[in-house]
């Protein structure tokens, strides 16, 4: 893969649409979540969540005590009983795979841990050339649970859709630069300002991991992708298009030819959707802060939409849930297609029953 130089990374990376993705075929092909991400009539908006399948479930937490992360992200029985989960319990159109954003990264060799309450921490942080050349590429199998995975849990899942899942290269190269979570990115935008030669080498080896992390995915059954950038937001425009956009874009047009519809999502986006629309993905996941009428028009009409209830909203009074559900979908109407979400990640302390009355309540107001 090349890597796009700060000066024509704007419009070299993308070209000016990306093409519609093709639906898996038997039962899939009918979803009402893959024909929404084709922009096709539905019987009515598909709905799912992010984080669906964690901290919120007691059952989840159950399976987990006494099981690390990690390990947990590596064990195709857990990986798969953990995603099926939210399907069991709220009806779901579709799963999404249980993982962590970090699992390539370690598969490439880098020395991390998922520390609960912090997130991952890595114990050496990449901030140098000599660090970016000690970052290898990954082999199918390098993440051979992720296939196993993948394969149980399409066997099991059988008419609903799976969704792969991956960090996109700018997160995971802020987490690698600060050396965990951080509130600035101070450290990841003085390399980025300072070193762009380094640092896009860095977003290109990473892209190069994350193309080849979901390949595996796809080529083991996944329904459709999603490319978590969850960092993005802290971004201008102009960074996001020079710093960025090209990186992002190489994943996602790495994948025009899997035939998988591809979602593309960050937090704090609402000045980069148009930009995130060009990165190549067929569904941009949109945040609570944006109106989907909005979001979509900034996006433009080749695209679908995903979300956005504000996950907050959740703990709130029933009667306030049931208003603002409604609002979301009415919002979503403008769009070619839409897929209902979460603006962000399901709260740990959120009740699954309000998530599950959330799954009927959007199922019966956009019965077509």
């Amino acid at each position: 893969m090349t890597t796009t130089t700060p000066g024509n990374a704007a419009h070299d990376a993308t070209p000016d649409t990306p093409a519609r993705a093709t639906a898996p075929v038997g039962p899939l092909a009918t979803s009402a979540f893959v024909r929404a991400c084709r922009r096709e009539p539905v019987p009515h908006t598909p709905v799912w969540f992010m984080r669906q399948a964690g901290r919120s479930l007691p059952e989840y937490r159950q399976l987990r005590s006494g099981i690390g992360m990690l390990e947990s992200c590596r064990r195709p029985d857990l990986v798969a009983e953990i995603t099926m989960q939210p399907v069991r319990r709220h009806g779901v159109d579709a799963a999404i795979l249980f993982s962590d954003i970090v699992v390539p990264v370690a598969a490439a060799g880098v020395e991390l841990d998922i520390v609960a309450g912090t997130g991952p921490v890595i114990a050496e942080p990449v901030r140098s050339a000599a660090d970016v050349g000690r970052l290898r590429r990954i082999t199918p199998d390098d993440v051979g649970f992720v296939d196993e995975a993948v394969r149980l849990l399409v066997a099991a899942l059988g008419a609903t859709p799976l969704i792969g899942f991956a960090g996109a290269p700018f997160t995971l190269a802020s987490y690698l630069v600060e050396g965990g979570p951080s509130r600035t990115h101070g450290r990841t935008k003085a390399l980025m300002y300072g070193d762009p030669q380094t640092w896009h080498a860095l977003c290109a080896r990473l892209a190069e991991i994350t193309l080849e992390f979901l390949r595996v995915q796809v080529a083991a059954g996944v329904a459709a992708v999603q490319l978590f950038d969850s960092w993005a937001g802290t971004l201008s425009e102009a960074d996001y298009r020079r710093h960025v956009l090209p990186h992002s874009a190489a994943v996602l047009h790495g994948l025009a030819d899997a035939g998988v519809p591809r979602i593309h999502f960050g937090v704090g986006t609402a000045e980069l959707l148009e930009a995130m629309g060009e990165a190549g993905a067929d569904v941009v996941g949109v945040d609570w802060r944006t109106p989907l009428d909005a979001a979509t028009a900034r996006i433009g009409p080749d695209r679908a939409v995903q979300g956005n209830l504000d996950p907050c909203l959740l703990l709130a009074p029933w009667p306030v849930v049931r208003t603002e559900v409604r609002r979301v979908l009415a919002d979503g109407l403008a769009a070619p297609g839409h897929v209902f979400n979460l603006g962000h990640g399901v709260l740990p302390e959120t009740d699954p029953d309000v998530l599950t009355r959330v799954v009927d309540l959007v199922h019966e107001t956009s019965q077509r």
